[in-house]
Order: C-alpha cells, then sequence, then structure tokens
C-alpha cells in the first residue's frame, strides 16, 4: 500500500502548499478508490484526499457502512491524521470500528479505528 499511496503523491495537485496527501479508500466488497489533495488559489475550493476518496466511492454508487478501511500518506517524515473536516466525513459514511491507517514517506504507519480518531462525532442525532 505505501508504494502506490508515494506514487500517488505525484497526482496531487499543490502549488501552494507543497504538501502532497494520498489516500485510499477500501470497500468492503474489495474495490478500492483512489484520493490526492488538490488545491486552489483561494485556498478554501479545494478538498483533501480523504474526501476525494469518499467523494469517487460515493459517485461509484457506494453509500454509508460500505467501507473497511482508509490509509493515508502525508509527504512528510512524521506520520500525520486526517483533518477535522475529513474525520467528520470519515465519521458519518465509515462504521465506528473501520480502520484509518495513517502513513508517513517512509512507509511508517498508526492504526486507529473510526472511534479512535473521531472520539465525539458530530452525528445525525445532533440535529434533532
Amino acid at each position: 500500500m505505501k508504494e502506490k499511496l508515494l506514487e500517488l503523491h505525484k497526482n496531487s495537485y499543490v502549488p501552494i502548499s507543497h504538501f502532497p496527501v494520498s489516500a485510499s479508500l477500501i470497500t468492503k466488497d474489495g474495490k478500492t478508490f483512489y484520493g490526492v489533495n488538490v488545491e486552489d488559489a483561494s485556498t478554501r475550493a479545494g478538498t483533501c484526499a480523504e474526501r476525494n476518496a469518499l467523494f469517487q466511492a460515493i459517485s461509484n454508487g457506494y453509500t454509508k457502512g460500505d467501507f473497511k478501511e482508509i490509509n493515508v500518506m502525508t509527504s512528510s517524515k512524521r506520520i500525520g491524521t486526517p483533518c477535522f473536516v475529513c474525520r467528520q466525513l470519515i465519521s458519518e459514511l465509515m462504521d465506528k470500528d473501520s480502520i484509518i491507517r495513517c502513513y508517513n514517506t517512509r512507509g511508517e504507519y498508526k492504526e486507529f479505528t473510526v472511534s479512535e480518531l473521531c472520539p465525539y462525532p458530530f452525528e445525525e442525532e445532533d440535529l434533532l
């Protein structure tokens, strides 16, 4: 997985931060969707790699609860974790025991469940 994530970094569009991030989302039926971060000059209209992969899966007919794991690699020697916007979407679409694996460019990683990385999610029930 680490080689594919590292290879995907070259597809990121990061003219401002120069900080590529890649993600792979694996569905429960074994399909994989990939994402990279995409920036723009306004810095607000871009998207993160994790959301990009989730959006692709949803666009292809997958829905809440269909996802087994998501793998994320930042272009750093440190192991980074998804931003809080991504965590919100992850916590809404993935089961609480789904895996989030966060890599650095050396291939080292930390593994979390959704409930570990997102212990206090904002959920549909909060809208009532």
